[in-house]
């Protein structure tokens, strides 16, 4: 496969989800990998560009096909990752992002220990609150849930290969992509994508 996988993971609040979407707007070769669900479908949602809306049965059926990089069960409903998905869209040359917590990072790593993992940190606690408070959607008491929560996924961020402290967005972002270049500068990479050059380049006479 010439594309890479990478899973992003950050706690709520960290800004991962505007970095993610700023990043592919930067970088074509970037994708993000649409999860399936068996929640129901929100007003202005679509299949197949929000989310895979799949009935019990099919998401079941699914895991029965080991179809699923990773899988986990919300409450009353079942999220996971299509391998068939991601494993065509990383032949076609694209870079694949699992947005993904911490707990869906250890199955697929698992599955593809090649996997690169970056972590979003916020640059403090308090900024982290500020951020989750100027929401204006949740309550007191969820937000204090939502911080608690924010520590504990913050506290596996040592499992992770990169970390980028989301403190100034432009910046955060700049190192992001970075991580994404420098990847397909590997001697890997570069000896797959011009490989006719550079053995004209090492060739005798």
């Amino acid at each position: 496969m010439s594309g890479s996988l990478y899973i992003i993971s950050a706690p709520s609040g960290a800004g991962k989800t505007s970095l993610v979407s700023k990043l592919i707007e930067l970088d074509s070769h970037i994708k993000v990998s649409i999860s399936s669900t068996t929640r129901a479908k929100r007003p202005g949602e679509k299949d197949g560009v929000n989310y895979h809306f799949l009935s019990v049965e099919q998401f079941q059926e699914k895991i029965q096909q080991e179809d699923f990089l990773e899988h986990a069960q919300v409450f009353d409903n079942f999220y996971g990752t299509s391998k068939s998905t991601v494993e065509e869209q990383l032949k076609n040359d694209k870079d694949v992002i699992l947005e993904i917590d911490w707990q869906g990072a250890q199955q697929v790593r698992k599955l593809i220990p090649e996997a690169i993992s970056i972590f979003i940190l916020p640059p403090s606690l308090d900024e982290l609150n500020r951020r989750l408070s100027g929401r204006g959607t949740d309550s007191d008491e969820v937000i204090a849930r939502r911080m608690q929560d924010a520590v504990s996924e913050m506290s596996h961020y040592h499992e992770f290969d990169y970390i980028v402290i989301n403190n100034h967005f432009d910046t955060a972002l700049k190192q992001l992509h970075s991580i994404f270049s420098a990847n397909r500068l590997t001697q890997n990479k570069q000896q797959m994508q011009h490989k006719n050059l550079i053995n004209a380049l090492i060739s005798s006479n």
